[in-house]
């Protein structure tokens, strides 16, 4: 094989693997609708561990000195009211199931 022919085949390999990256990358995908459909306990129960993670946040900066007394008790009531109807709510539908 001479150098110029060879020059050639590496040039056209070049061209169609980079075509061939920028397909796979750009390409969507079939699978897109593979996710988990998500039961209402399930969402319910994700959103109380969100609003635990909040409360202990709360609680953290307010010790460190960020929040005034009134609005970490503001806070903290609407969070914990929040929480009190995530667990019902979930208890009715765990009793139904």
């Amino acid at each position: 094989m001479n150098p110029q022919t060879f020059t050639v085949v590496v040039e056209i390999f070049c061209c169609v693997f980079a075509a061939a990256v920028l397909v796979y990358v750009f390409l969507p995908s079939r699978d897109s609708d593979s996710g988990v459909d998500k039961t209402r306990v399930v969402y319910l129960y994700e959103r109380k561990e969100v609003v635990y993670e909040n409360l202990r946040d709360l609680n953290f900066e307010y010790r460190a000195g960020k929040y005034p007394e009134e609005d970490f008790r503001e806070q903290r009531s609407q969070l914990e009211n929040e929480t009190a109807q995530l667990v019902a709510e979930m208890d009715h539908l765990e009793r139904q199931a």
